[in-house]
């Protein structure tokens, strides 16, 4: 489970409580497999986004980032969801198909620089 930096808190409020329960997910789009378009420009990208966000608003997901190859077909979504059944709902809501959904964790130079600082 990620930790979002929400501490435990008994007056803690309805989104705080959300967010502790909050998971990465990132799920993949590959032209080669059927899963991303045929043909998308950014424009027509930046139009679905918007529709996108919306269908993760009322799915409880946090779109954090997506990194597109627009020539090459592809396309990785960084989420922020309670499970991986909330990012398949948004995917299901607008027709998107997906290669697959998978929890990761983050881990970033400075993660591991201040893990290795705090022993």
């Amino acid at each position: 489970m990620a930790n979002l930096g929400v501490a435990a808190n008994p007056g803690a409020t309805t989104q705080e409580m959300t967010m502790q329960s909050m998971r990465f997910y990132i799920d993949t789009h590959d032209r080669a497999r059927q899963t991303f378009p045929e043909k998308l420009s950014p424009e027509d990208f930046e139009g679905f986004y918007s529709l996108y966000e919306m269908a993760c608003a009322e799915e409880g997901v946090v779109p954090l980032r997506t990194h597109v190859g627009f020539e090459e077909g592809r396309a990785f979504c960084f989420n922020m969801a309670p499970d991986a059944e909330a990012v398949r709902r948004v995917h299901e809501k607008l027709g998107l198909p997906f290669d697959s959904i998978t929890e990761v964790t983050t881990a970033t130079p400075g993660d591991m620089f201040f893990k290795r600082h705090a022993a």
